[in-house]
């Protein structure tokens, strides 16, 4: 929970230019500064930051807001990390509020196993390329083919084989002892200090931040006692089945490419990289798991599970599947030649042969499922009833209705077994789930607040009612997760604009921050205004709304307004509608809807106010050519956001 006067402090120090051109290339434009879009394809840079409104700009997206919302986009940080981010650049001291002893003696016992791996990390880094790790660790990168440049993008290292020089020399340097031992980093055995990886090559883990949370190490030569590759051992730090090794370096291509290959371990992302594939992670040799999958959602509803061309490889990937599905998100499977893994697989071949092959062997699920489990039927009814049955097992995670259907039908059609014999089964597995549907919130959900047309339509109610909503929805699903598409906006050859749908799974209260932002807009009610950063702040502080502890600490005024709101919503209580089946739309598909229409209407509002403006002023002879192009940049801004709403200009 960190503190209001750190995040007052973060805002007064941070500039946005600095921030931002830590990220992008930018360019002196008058007052502003230019660059190309890093959100969307383009050669014509529509990206603008304004240093004395400390706000950015991207026109070919829609996207902007403050260096926060920079951050929460193109970093995928969540509100707290960029805040941190930002305190971190600016050696801001970060308070935090309402924490107990306990909660203050935990984080900076992480904050010391933090500060004990970077210098881990620095301290194998500078080894790689001294005598003893140009000798042996080096060479050995060399002979795999490893480039210099891709070795320190991972900033990968060496331990000696002197079983201590670690620990020594971190001790020396004022590191505890035992943070050494809880990193895992030192092994403490009949008062001798023994470094964990000493005599390997040292691959560092990190978070999607890019902090330190662990390491791998590989053995060089062969040994019949010790393992080929071992990890950090579970700590406050680091939690093996969260984590996914590449996904600092790998995230931005993730979020561009929409999509994420999945594979085994830290040589296949490397080597990856190195080809120029770069949105790819690993599951470092672990079962895959729920944690794991929810990282690459943030990022993208798409993953490609790439594995081994061999029989251990091909059943790793059916372990996966149903939990990927189970996650609502779509899965396709890769298998590589045989005697192949990703490694040796792209270290001989162009990035256009490794992309090809990729393209053209990625089968979805059901047909690699199907492929896979057909072969070791043998013409026995008995066998492939079975594979049918695991088909459909598959079939019954996935949430989405649609696609559901679709992969019945695909299935009918590779397994040549009836539509019906397959809902029958499906029937048959959901069934045990039945007494969960019956627990969908009996609530209905008002239709969106659509700006009115009507002549005689006061422009300020227009404005009350799309600003009400807002608070509305903040203060009921603020701490919702929500699933949405967004448009990304790429040039192609011919100079025109290609869109393409990419998935994003978000707080509600973080999409509405980041989308306010974006056209610099404000509350004109000011009691909305202030009931608006109350709650962001409380969101902020802790991760929810108690209404009643937050209603109190509202004006008179406000709480009313509050409690209008509130109440107003339990109107759907009133009726029994499953009694009557009546079922009402899936609660998150319309709090998604709800809150991407309702800042899309609030924006189109006021992009037509900022409009009117720059016509007032060139009625009065007052407009100047920057205002022009803001002119031309906001309608094609309007447009974008009208044609989302499926709105006539």
């Amino acid at each position: 929970m960190i503190s209001k006067r750190t995040i007052e402090k973060v805002f007064e120090t941070a500039r946005v230019e600095e921030i931002i051109g830590d990220f992008v290339q930018l360019k002196k434009s008058g007052s502003n500064y230019k660059g190309l879009s890093p959100f969307t394809e383009e050669r014509t840079p529509s990206f603008m930051v304004s240093p004395a409104k400390q706000i950015w700009k991207d026109f070919s997206s829609g996207k902007g807001g403050t260096v926060i919302t920079f951050l929460m986009e193109h970093e995928q940080y969540t509100y707290p990390e960029a805040i941190k981010y930002i305190a971190n650049k600016y050696n801001i001291e970060v308070e935090e509020t309402e924490r107990t002893p306990q909660q203050i003696s935990e984080d900076n016992e992480k904050e010391s196993l933090f500060l004990v791996s970077d210098f881990a990390k620095n301290y194998f880094k500078k080894n790689l390329f001294e005598e003893e790790g140009k000798t042996i660790a080096l060479s050995y990168l060399n002979e795999r083919k490893f480039k210099k440049n891709i070795i320190e993008k991972f900033e990968m290292g060496y331990s000696v084989k002197i079983k201590d020089d670690f620990s020594k020399a971190a001790v020396d340097a004022g590191y505890k002892l035992n943070f050494l031992e809880k990193t895992g980093l030192t092994i403490v055995k009949d008062s001798e200090n023994i470094d964990r990886f000493r005599g390997r090559v040292i691959f560092p883990i990190k978070s999607m931040s890019g902090r330190i949370l662990g390491f791998g190490g590989r053995i060089l030569g062969s040994s019949n006692n010790l393992a080929k590759y071992i990890n950090s051992p579970e700590s406050l730090i680091y939690q093996k089945s969260k984590v996914l090794y590449g996904i600092f370096e790998s995230k931005q291509s993730i979020v561009k490419n929409d999509n994420c290959f999945l594979v085994e371990g830290y040589t296949d992302v490397i080597k990856m990289h190195q080809c120029g594939i770069s949105n790819v992670v690993a599951s470092s040799g672990t079962a895959l798991t729920e944690n794991q999958i929810r990282l690459i959602n943030r990022l993208t509803k798409n993953i490609t599970v790439v594995f081994d061309g061999d029989a251990a490889g091909s059943r790793a990937a059916l372990r996966g599947i149903d939990l990927i599905l189970g996650q609502g998100m779509n899965v396709k499977i890769c298998n590589l030649p045989e005697n192949d893994d990703p490694d040796s697989f792209v270290s001989d071949r162009s990035l256009k042969e490794v992309e090809s092959y990729l393209v053209e062997n990625s089968k979805d699920f059901i047909v690699y499922k199907a492929s896979l489990l057909l072969s070791d039927t043998q013409n026995d009814p008995v066998k492939k009833a079975g594979v049918i049955r695991d088909m459909v097992e598959s079939i019954s995670k996935i949430s989405d209705q649609i696609k559901r259907e679709l992969y019945i039908k695909e299935c009918s059609s590779i397994m040549d077994i009836s539509e019906q014999v397959l809902y029958s089964t499906l029937a048959q597995i959901v069934k045990k789930d039945f007494n969960n549907l019956k627990k969908i919130p009996r609530k209905e959900y008002e239709p969106i607040s659509i700006i009115k047309t009507d002549k005689d339509k006061n422009q300020v109610d227009e404005l009350y009612e799309l600003e009400r909503k807002i608070i509305e929805i903040l203060i009921l699903y603020g701490n919702d997760s929500i699933d949405y598409k967004e448009e990304v906006f790429s040039e192609n050859s011919d100079g025109d604009t290609d869109i393409k749908t990419k998935n994003r799974s978000v707080k509600v209260f973080e999409k509405i921050y980041m989308d306010l932002h974006t056209d610099e807009m404000e509350f004109s009610n000011e009691d909305f205004k202030n009931i608006y950063y109350q709650i962001i702040e409380s969101f902020n502080e802790n991760k929810e709304i108690n209404v009643d502890k937050f209603i109190n600490e509202l004006s008179e005024k406000q709480q009313q307004v509050v409690a209008n709101l509130v109440m107003d919503n339990e109107k759907y209580y009133l009726h029994d509608w499953e009694k009557n089946n009546i079922y009402p739309k899936s609660k998150k598909d319309s709090i998604a809807q709800l809150t991407v229409e309702t800042i899309l209407n609030f924006r189109c509002y006021l992009i037509d106010k900022k409009v009117d403006g720059f016509k007032e002023q060139a009625n009065t002879e007052q407009i100047n050519n920057g205002n022009l192009e803001e002119v031309v940049n906001y309608s094609k801004l309007k447009k974008l956001l009208s044609d989302k709403l499926n709105r006539v200009l």
